[in-house]
């Protein structure tokens, strides 16, 4: 698979918890973080969401705090055991928490 993502990637073993943003589906999916930039996040499910579709989300980062952030799933990869990888694009982010990322991935990248 060609590489398309515009910002380095740091693998993460994380969780989120989103939210999608239609009115009539209220409710919260935590999902596995597999890794995440400065642009979006990778991340997989056992339940199949749509492309294009809008989440709230709050990521646990790896200092234990949560970020708020708006995604949209830009692709979609059906896995072996049933379930679906999932890579979205930060719609909305705090410039502080793109921040945070370019500071971990710093840290992490200098190991």
């Amino acid at each position: 698979m060609e590489e398309r993502r515009k910002s380095i990637r740091t693998e993460l073993n994380i969780s989120a918890v989103i939210k999608s943003m239609d009115l009539a589906d209220d409710h919260e999916l935590e999902v596995d973080v597999k890794d995440l930039s400065r642009t979006g996040i990778g991340f997989e499910s056992m339940e199949l969401l749509g492309i294009g579709t809008v989440y709230e989300a709050d990521v646990t980062i790896w200092t234990k705090e949560k970020i708020h952030v708006f995604l949209k799933i830009v692709r979609i990869e059906l896995l072996d055991n049933g379930g679906f990888a999932y890579g979205a694009t930060f719609i909305g982010m705090p410039q502080s928490d793109f921040q945070r990322i370019d500071v971990y991935q710093a840290i992490h990248n200098e190991k």
